[in-house]
């Protein structure tokens, strides 16, 4: 599992897409996709989950977040991209 988050700036949203945008707005990793924004509504950070194959690396699943923000429509300038592959988090357990 990738999870990806994409920081960017929206571009012309008019009041419906900033309200849709602020109705689903939340901190979760879905594989659809989820927005944040700062209070004026240009600025937003997108999180995204996207299942690991065998083979996948972080560009394929930066590609893949990239798609599905791309899905939800909204005309945006992408700044930053980060990738985490959840396959090499170590989890330290308490003794």
């Amino acid at each position: 599992m990738f999870r990806v988050t994409i920081r960017g700036k929206f571009k012309g949203l008019d009041a419906a897409e900033r309200a849709a945008v602020a109705a689903g707005s939340s901190p979760a990793y879905t594989e659809a996709g989820t927005f944040t924004c700062d209070a004026s509504g240009s600025a937003f950070t997108f999180r995204c989950q996207v299942p690991a194959g065998a083979d996948d690396d972080e560009d394929d699943a930066a590609l893949l977040a990239m798609a599905a923000l791309e899905a939800h429509g909204y005309a945006h300038e992408i700044l930053q991209v980060a990738v985490t592959d959840m396959r090499t988090i170590k989890v330290r357990r308490r003794p």
